[in-house]
């Protein structure tokens, strides 16, 4: 491997101008900089940016580590967040862990081997044994989208709960009484609260969900479309579903169509997230939006504050969701009420 010292020799300077050239910390002849470049270039000198970052006490990297990057919300979010760490002059590491704490964990040991500055990161479940060793070891850590209890870290969040209730008060209003609801997996935080929202909204207008009309999937498409299945099967009469994220509403909305169920004339379905697929589908999809942008570059802010202030006691932001209305919801037919 070739070394500064290589490089220095070569140019027929001293290791420490090459380092001026390269950092661009020190004014350097135009001639002199010149043989430098010439050399790195004849060399194919690469810097080793970790051990610099060891020396001065940064590398200027950040790691994001999320369940599912194939998901649109969490490729927007990846996306909000890369952007605004390129702004304030960082890199960022994407890793997704497809949902496997196995997989994550190694993604965190990876990213402490390659000495990120901090980490984002949206988890796989409610415990992570690799961000306990990460914290351990003194990684300062945003949390995004959900809640780690056990975790005393920073969190940038957004109120799923109010989005549920405005979900179900939405639902209520077109006059719905008969509701299904697909939730995501309950070894994280979003999707329970969702549901806790949801019927916190039924429960006021003094219905209680029939314990059958609620079916687990996994966030994806394919889940919703087993799910809306299995709900049509238990529940037939259903005017109105709530899926916790809108893959799960489009893969719903097709289970309807081959069902004979058309949406939102006899069922009216509803998702959460806002993703771009969501305005595109037929009908588009009435969804609960997150603040997406809103939630990377508050993330990314958060952040950078913690590495300038490294102590003190964590910050939870939670950022508000609000209603988007589509097409996939109709005003409850007289006869499904």
């Amino acid at each position: 491997m070739v070394t500064i010292s290589d490089v220095a020799r070569h140019a027929g300077v001293s290791a420490t101008t090459v380092s001026h050239v390269i950092n661009a910390t020190r004014f350097v002849d135009p001639a002199t900089e010149a043989r430098v470049r010439e050399a790195i270039e004849s060399l194919r000198y690469r810097p080793n940016s970790i051990a610099r970052g060891l020396r001065v006490g940064e590398t200027k990297t950040l790691g994001l580590l999320v369940p599912d990057n194939s998901n649109p919300f969490f490729a927007d979010l990846a996306r909000e967040i890369e952007n605004a760490g390129f702004d304030a002059g960082y890199t960022v590491f994407l890793c997704n862990s497809d949902g496997s704490t196995v997989k994550e964990d190694k993604y965190l040991s990876v990213l402490l081997s390659r000495k990120v500055d901090g980490l984002i990161f949206a988890a796989s479940a409610n415990f992570s044994e690799g961000l306990t060793r990460a914290l351990r070891l003194g990684l300062p850590t945003v949390l995004i989208d959900r809640e780690i209890s056990s975790a005393r870290v920073d969190a940038v969040l957004v109120d799923n709960w109010q989005g549920g209730y405005l979900a179900g008060r939405y639902l209520l209003e077109l006059g719905h009484r008969r509701f299904g609801v697909i939730s995501g997996p309950n070894d994280t935080t979003s999707s329970p609260q969702r549901v806790g929202g949801f019927r916190q909204a039924l429960r006021e207008a003094g219905i209680t969900l029939d314990p059958r009309a609620e079916v687990t999937a996994d966030f994806h498409f394919e889940g919703g479309l087993a799910a809306m299945g299995e709900l049509l099967d238990r529940v037939p009469a259903l005017s109105a579903v709530f899926a916790c994220n809108d893959l799960m509403a489009m893969g719903a909305m097709v289970t309807t169509r081959a069902r004979g169920r058309l949406a939102p004339e006899q069922i009216s379905i509803i998702g959460f997230d806002d993703i771009r697929y969501a305005a595109t589908t037929w009908p588009p999809i009435t969804t609960i939006a997150q603040p997406i942008e809103e939630v990377g570059r508050t993330a990314l802010r958060v952040l950078l504050d913690r590495l300038k202030a490294p102590t003190g006691e964590p910050k939870r932001t939670l950022l508000q969701p609000r209603l988007v209305e589509r097409n996939s919801c109709a005003v409850c037919p007289p006869s499904s009420g």
